[in-house]
């Protein structure tokens, strides 16, 4: 019995000896020999890739971003205590990447990924690239099928395509933040996935937006990525970057995406701040040589494939903050010349009780026409021409008393437009209302009445038009054409209802 067992410990262990595998798993190791404000000093991880993740021995990750002589310079994705000299550091091999999912919608993240709305984690079913270089030129589609922001002034006059890039630049306090959310608000049922990435806010600023957005049940379609203003520069530097390749991900499935950064004035602030203390050379404003480089290579991120490439877009709503409405600035200037379009905000608007305070002179879109639907483009018009006439002439004329019936006609047609075109927080319009009461005061039907009662003209119309007309409101939404039949059909709706 006990030889029985010899032979059967003796016949494992032959066997275990035969299916032997040397199991080694190399990592190249460095140790720290320098951390202050979040920046660590490496030695010993010369062969580290720019961008390449890398993790310490405290469970904490960071991102390779000096490559020096003999030492290599991370930035801290977490809390940089019980790092000190001596620390040992592991090269991963891997690009910073985050996790994706389907999962993510109606969630909020934070810079890496991870949920911090206390709703349980989120399992992820792949990982991309913070960093990911833009799709070719080959690979994309012309920008013509219209995202609605559901403002009449933006839709009617800057019209936004799928796959664009439209700044929304102004100074504090302008407005510029709720045109985003309107965006977002009014692309409920229209199979579109919203990113809002919230860089160096409050985070009770944050937690007011997401309440809005769960009252008005935009969360459904929605992914809140958020870098606090009291998180590291680290973290706000890489929110935008992880939004977009969130946005990516459902790009990559054929979606349509909308993103917005809100905004890029702190991620170019903190990036600054970064590099100070990775003691890179200032140049303009203190801002690194760069700066422009970080947001070109963000945005060109944004685009709308060819359908063999999957077909779908990302359009970026970037925001940017002004000092005293100067555009000339370096941040503003260097968006600007990114992006295909900017709405301009302007403050002595918004306290005139224009809201949204858009300048029509300095806001543009560069796609225009292209990504608007033949009723809009039919029924807008010369809108932009009206304005601009009544903007100049309400200059000429405020020193003058007496008037031609001309003028005085396109004084009080442009008062009433710049009335009609005021619209009030979370109420984005459908495309059918906007482009009834466009067709309406373009052929004057508002003249007789007065400015102040616009807004009431305005709901009581609309209600009668769903009441009486709901033919023409089907046509306007399911073909979203203008014919000369439908317009004359608006009028005699419009003429009937003031007749009552």
């Amino acid at each position: 019995m006990s030889s029985l067992n010899q032979d059967e410990i003796l016949s494992v262990l032959k066997n275990e000896i035969e299916n032997y595998e040397i199991k080694t798993i190399v990592k190249e190791t460095g140790t720290v020999v320098h951390n202050s404000d979040g920046i660590v000093s490496a030695y010993g991880i010369e062969q580290a890739m720019y961008g390449e993740l890398v993790e310490f021995d405290t469970g904490v990750q960071g991102i390779v971003q000096n490559l020096e002589e003999k030492t290599v310079s991370c930035v801290l994705l977490g809390s940089d205590s019980g790092i000190t000299e001596g620390t040992k550091v592991f090269r991963t091999g891997k690009k910073a990447s985050i996790p994706v999912s389907d999962d993510l919608i109606g969630r909020i993240v934070n810079a890496l990924g991870s949920p911090i709305d206390g709703k349980g984690p989120i399992e992820a079913k792949d990982y991309f690239p913070i960093e990911n270089e833009a799709s070719g030129v080959v690979t994309r589609k012309s920008v013509n099928v219209p995202l609605q922001t559901g403002i009449l002034a933006i839709d009617s006059m800057f019209p936004i395509g799928r796959g664009q890039r439209e700044l929304i630049i102004g100074d504090r306090q302008t407005g510029k933040t709720a045109i985003a959310i309107d965006t977002i608000l009014n692309q409920k049922g229209q199979d579109v996935i919203c990113i809002y990435v919230a860089i160096g806010q409050k985070a009770s600023t944050v937690a007011k937006l997401v309440s809005t957005l769960t009252e008005h049940g935009a969360m459904d379609y929605t992914i809140v990525v958020s870098a606090f203003a009291s998180d590291f520069a680290s973290l706000q530097y890489i929110a935008p970057y992880s939004g977009t390749a969130i946005a990516e991900y459902f790009m990559k499935q054929g979606k349509d995406v909308l993103i917005v950064y809100d905004d890029l004035s702190k991620h170019a602030v903190a990036y600054r701040t970064m590099s100070l203390l990775l003691h890179r050379p200032p140049g303009r404003e203190a801002y690194p040589g760069d700066v422009f480089y970080l947001h070109s290579r963000l945005l060109e991120r944004s685009c709308r494939l060819d359908e063999a490439y999957g077909g779908g877009s990302i359009t970026a709503l970037p925001i940017i903050e002004t000092l005293a409405g100067d555009v000339s600035a370096y941040i503003p200037t260097n968006v600007i010349s990114i992006t295909d379009g900017q709405i301009f905000l302007e403050s002595e608007l918004f306290f005139a009780g224009i809201r949204p305070a858009v300048n029509v002179g300095l806001s543009v879109s560069r796609v225009g026409g292209a990504a608007q639907t033949k009723a809009m483009k039919k029924a807008a018009g010369s809108l932009r021409i009206d304005l601009a006439q009544y903007r100049e002439m309400e200059i000429f004329t405020q020193f003058s008393a007496e008037l031609d019936k001309s003028t005085k006609e396109l004084l009080d047609h442009g008062a009433r437009l710049v009335e009609l075109l005021k619209q009030p927080l979370s109420k984005p319009l459908p495309l059918h209302e906007q482009i009834i009461l466009l067709v309406v005061a373009n052929h004057r039907l508002m003249l007789d009445v007065p400015v102040k009662q616009i807004k009431i003209f305005r709901n009581e119309l609309m209600d009668y038009m769903r009441m009486k007309y709901c033919a023409i409101i089907d046509e306007i939404d399911t073909k979203k054409v203008l014919t000369d039949e439908l317009i004359k059909q608006i009028i005699d709706a419009a003429k009937e209802f003031k007749s009552r």
